[in-house]
Order: C-alpha cells, then structure tokens, then sequence
C-alpha cells in the first residue's frame, strides 16, 4: 500500500516560513534588538556620504547659478552675506546574502527531539531573512539576487529548501559592500573558510559566521565500544571512546579559536550555538552582529 505524498516544495517552503515566523513572533529579544536598529538608523537605509535624496541632513554648501529657490535654507543663509543650501545624505537599502551549508554533516542529529543542523540553521537563516526585509533591506540566499519587499518571503523559503547550497560561496561570487552571514558546523577543512573571508575583507564585504552544532558534538559524552559513521560515507570504530573526549574537545576548542581569530581580523563576528538552544539566542546575536 503506498504511503502519503511527499509534502511538495511549495508546502515545504511554506511550513518554513511559518516556523520562522512563529519563532520571530515569540522572540521579544529579537524583537527588542529590531527596535534598537530602527532607533539607531532607519532600517536598512544607511548613508553614502554623498548628496542626495535622503531624508538625513549632511551639510550646508554655498548656492550656485541654477539652484532652485526652494532648496535655498533662508534661515541658515539668513546669517551670512551669501546663500546656502542645505544638502540631504543620499541613502540607499542594505543588502545581505545568507548561506546555509548544505553539506551531509548538515542533516544529523543526536537526538530525535532535536532539530537536524541543517533544519535549526535554515530556520535562523530565513527568520533572519525576514527580520531584515522588514527593515526594508535587500536580501539574498546564496548568490541570487538581493532583492526587498516582504513578498521575497516565499523565495528566500524556497531557495533555503530547493537551492541547498554548497558549505561556502565559490570563488568571484562575493560583491562589494554586501554583508555576508554564513550558518554552518564548519568542522570540515579550514581553508576555504579562510580563503573566503579573506577574499570578503578585500572587497570591503563584512560578515558573520555562526557555527551551529549539536549538543553531542559540544560535550562527546561517548565511552565504549563505539562505532561513528562519517557524513557522506565511512566510519571509525573505537574500543574506548571516552580516551578520546579530552583530544577531541581540544580540537573543537582550537577550532573555534582559529575561527573567532579570523573574523577578528577580519572584522567580521563569529559566535556558536546548540540545537539544544533557544534560536532566539542566535536570532538575536546576528542582528546585532550586522548592525552597522
């Protein structure tokens, strides 16, 4: 007898999105550091430094032969001998790309109750997408197009379900300007990472990485015989997995060294978080990583 029909893309992508949004409704912290944001700047809308059609005062500049009456400022030129006009900062949206790893390590869990890796980061990485379409910034999974208005929703749903990503940007897809998150377990070869981010500070690209793991993988409560099967493939069988706790929580601990050392110096931010945690937690932490 055959079983129920897959739930199609389209669902898919819509039972996401309302994950993430029931998860942003209930997070009074995010909501709180959404509002710290709009306060400090409008959101979305930071200033080029050059003249425009912004809203935000920038300067006074002498007038000359063919401005309008109306952009003289009488009341600054009033002070003077000559006429002024009082400029506007040019502003233009924001935009972010959000990469979601999508390699094999990316679907386990420890635990049945818990969310997969891949799941707990597709849902930070679309709610994340939402708050900032809110703010009325341009956003992007991967290397599409960073696009705004909150009917971009559904595609960011669905890029995070159908595009599925490689681990990291490849080489000449990075933009300038552009503010760059990257949600995985990065426990696979440092060197692409590394390569990224250099290539992302040459081109004045800030970013964040956020590492998401398992609480198994933060505590390696194994003793034992036991056998691990690797992603993709392969396994290592041990007869005493509890000698190996102490060099592997080395291990994990110099890499989140290396890692918080290079967005350091790249000034970009690097955090952690368990899918035992409160998603809010990371929600939180990336926005205001990403406040300018």
């Amino acid at each position: 007898m055959a079983g129920p029909a897959p739930l199609s893309t389209a669902g898919a992508a819509v039972a996401l999105r309302a994950r993430a949004e029931a998860a942003a409704a209930a997070m009074p912290e995010l909501l709180l550091a959404a509002e710290r944001l709009a306060a400090a700047v409008d959101p979305g809308a930071h200033g080029l430094r050059r003249a425009g059609s912004g809203d935000e005062f920038w300067q006074y500049r002498p007038a000359t032969e063919g401005d309008p009456a109306q952009a003289i400022d009488w009341r600054r030129s009033a002070r003077s001998d000559a006429a002024f006009v009082r400029e506007r900062e040019r502003q233009t949206p924001q935009a972010a790309a959000i990469w979601v790893a999508g390699g094999p390590g990316m679907d386990w869990t420890g635990d049945s109750v818990r969310p997969t890796k891949g799941d707990r980061a597709r849902l930070i990485g679309l709610a994340l997408g939402l708050i900032l379409l809110r703010g009325g910034e341009r956003v992007a999974i991967g290397a599409a197009d960073a696009r705004a208005g909150r009917m971009q929703a559904e595609t960011l749903a669905r890029d995070l379900l159908v595009a599925r990503p490689a681990d990291l940007p490849p080489p000449g897809t990075l933009r300038p300007q552009r503010r760059l998150v990257l949600i995985g377990d990065f426990l696979g070869d440092p060197a692409p990472v590394e390569r990224l981010v250099h290539e992302a500070a040459g081109i004045a690209a800030s970013g964040a990485l956020l590492q998401v793991l398992d609480p198994i993988e933060e505590a390696f409560p194994f003793s034992g015989a036991v056998r691990f099967r690797q992603p993709g493939g392969g396994a290592h069988q041990t007869r005493n997995a509890g000698a190996l706790r102490d060099r592997y929580l080395a291990r994990l601990e110099a890499r989140r060294g290396q890692l918080s050392r290079l967005a350091e110096a790249a000034g970009w931010h690097f955090d952690t978080h368990d899918t035992a945690a409160p998603p809010a937690q990371a929600l939180l932490w990336l926005a205001e990583a990403l406040a300018p």
